[in-house]
């Protein structure tokens, strides 16, 4: 791996000094440029080029950490995107140089570049990863493909992976209704969960339409205008679906 002092730089798009919602505490967020996945209902869709925004390396993020680590008591740094994998070694670099200074990490991940011919590399990241926020957008690989553009079968290899190696992971489940909130497929997903067992906490993140204005502004016709954001009754139901006598809810 270069050292970041030598040229080895993130290909940033945005930083939120004060995140209240990508992993415990107050956090600092690195949304990188650049995604795998092509979401219909992405919120972040000026994220997905891979041109060059704003580069940065690893010790220019963590001193600019610093300049706010008086907020971050029971939080610290957290890699979001875009997808924070595309960039994997830079991720990895800025993770070990948190961790030296004993900085939490999260990874927010959908996961949709992991393959097993990189599970090294990935293993280098999750040695400095003290948690992952993972993405599953559905649990059908037909359906899946439709709403991202891909499969989700190196998706769920990687959540068995996560499992296998015992790392702390938060399923993120943003719901859409008539895409991914039927119970049928509800049920699929609690199944699939219910066989690993580093889950430490599921969050339903209902669908929004503030990202539209996004698509709009960079003249992209946007696909799922017609779909209405979930009532409060439907995400308590998906929930309930999801959470009742879940492993983590015991402990």
């Amino acid at each position: 791996m270069k050292d970041s002092n030598i040229g080895l730089k993130g290909n940033v798009h945005s930083i939120e000094t004060f995140g209240a919602f990508d992993g415990p505490g107050i956090r600092y967020v690195v949304f990188f440029q650049g995604c795998a996945l092509k979401c219909k209902f992405c919120h972040n869709r000026d994220t997905w080029a891979t041109t060059e925004n704003k580069l940065m390396t690893a010790d220019e993020i963590i001193a600019d950490y610093k300049k706010y680590k008086a907020f971050y008591k029971g939080g610290g740094i957290t890699a979001s995107g875009g997808e924070a994998t595309f960039q994997l070694e830079f991720v990895t670099e800025l993770f070990k140089k948190a961790k030296e200074q004993g900085i939490h990490t999260c990874l927010d991940t959908s996961a949709g570049t992991y393959r097993e011919n990189r599970q090294e590399a990935f293993d280098e990241l999750l040695k400095y990863t003290d948690l992952v926020l993972l993405d599953i957008k559905h649990i059908d690989n037909e359906e899946h493909k439709w709403l991202v553009g891909a499969p989700n079968t190196n998706i769920l290899a990687f959540a068995k992976h996560l499992s296998d190696l015992k790392i702390p992971t938060r399923l993120r489940y943003v719901l859409l209704p008539t895409i991914n909130s039927q119970d049928h497929y509800v049920l699929r997903l609690r199944e699939f969960i219910d066989t690993l067992e580093n889950m430490v906490g599921i969050d339903v993140l209902p669908y929004h339409k503030a990202g539209i204005k996004k698509w709009e502004a960079m003249g992209i016709p946007y696909e799922l205008n017609h779909i209405s954001e979930p009532s409060k009754d439907l995400v308590l139901h998906v929930e309930n679906l999801l959470k009742t006598n879940y492993n983590y809810m015991k402990i």
